[in-house]
């Protein structure tokens, strides 16, 4: 098959002939639709995520099942799948509560194992990870979802518990904050968004962002936010990941706010403070969170099939594997508001 491989960290990414994956027995090998381009695979290829090389990334993909392992029965060659960027192990206890986001024992395609910069790629625990596809979902917009939609989706709705009349503000304009903004304001919240980018803000606009805060140069953050927000966030999330936008975050809020971490916060900074007597004093939630699992998912299809919810709109470019090899090593740059890139291979 075709693949986008790098044998070290930081390598020019090539379009490769490889082996087709094997199939494991509890698992699926999926002929990729599509697979978006993603910051977390910038992140393994930078080496801040540890993979063994020489390495195949991607994990946001879409497709059809080629073939299944011979202990899968709910899963059959032709379904059309997507499938969460962490796949539980479906045996321990994490998975048995349904949180099979944070197994222990996760693998996850384009870390652990080859991912879908590819033709193929093989999804363990397939009874366990699968999502089936509604007719009306098309794989190149159902590749747009298994890392940044969902991670916001689950952030939004389940730890930040957005409401109709929320004030929600979200830190970075990214695919993740994006996202997040898409979600908050098509549950009824007035969304203020922030980032050093104009183009990001004006995306954000487009997106339903009642309120937007340049963070670049002397503003303060803080103040803008709780100005924008009446008196205070009811909710913030923070997309970007870094002890500025979190400290920041975590002080906009109102009385017994909700403080949602979805950007990753790499090295020196995985320890960054906050500010705790805020936290303690007003009754503030800090709460992380990584990705959602596969029982989570018929909550977002719905409120896709239905209209509500539009990811289509966040995807700003179509290409092949060369493209999301280019694309990949673009992210070096600072972030633009093109929107998500999804390859075809």
């Amino acid at each position: 098959m075709q693949a986008v491989m790098f044998d070290a960290i930081g390598a020019t990414p090539r379009v490769l002939e490889v082996s087709t994956p094997e199939c494991p027995p509890n698992g699926v090998i999926i002929r990729v639709g599509a697979t978006g381009v993603c910051r977390s695979d910038w992140h393994a290829w930078r080496g801040h995520d540890p993979v063994a090389l020489p390495h195949i990334p991607g994990h946001e993909f879409a497709g059809t099942i080629s073939e299944v392992g011979d202990t899968v029965q709910n899963w059959h060659v032709g379904d059309r799948v997507t499938a969460p960027f962490v796949n539980g192990c479906g045996d321990c206890d994490t998975c048995r509560r349904g949180d099979a986001h944070v197994c222990p024992h996760q693998t996850q395609p384009g870390f652990t194992h080859a991912g879908s910069f590819a033709e193929y790629v093989v999804v363990h625990a397939a009874d366990l990870n699968l999502v089936a596809l509604p007719a009306s979902l098309d794989f190149t917009t159902a590749a747009a979802l298994g890392c940044r939609f969902a991670t916001a989706f689950r952030a939004v709705t389940v730890h930040a518990q957005v409401g109709p009349g929320d004030e929600v503000a979200v830190f970075g304009c990214g695919g993740v904050g994006l996202s997040a903004i898409t979600i908050a304001v098509a549950l009824g919240a007035r969304v203020t968004a922030i980032d050093v980018s104009d183009a990001a803000l004006l995306r954000a606009r487009e997106l339903g962002a009642a309120e937007v805060v340049q963070s670049a140069g002397p503003v303060d953050v803080v103040d803008a936010v709780v100005r924008a927000t009446g008196g205070g966030a009811h909710a913030t999330i923070d997309a970007l990941g870094s002890p500025a936008t979190a400290s920041a975050a975590v002080r906009s809020l109102r009385r017994r706010g909700r403080h949602v971490q979805v950007g990753l916060m790499l090295g020196a900074a995985a320890n960054a403070a906050l500010p705790w007597d805020r936290v303690i004093a007003w009754e503030l939630s800090v709460t992380g969170s990584h990705g959602m699992p596969a029982s989570d998912y018929p909550a977002m299809m719905s409120m896709i099939e239905d209209g509500r919810l539009k990811p289509a709109t966040l995807i700003g470019g179509l290409t092949d594997l060369q493209g999301a090899a280019d694309a990949l090593m673009a992210m070096d740059s600072p972030a633009t508001a093109a929107g998500i890139v999804v390859a075809r291979p």
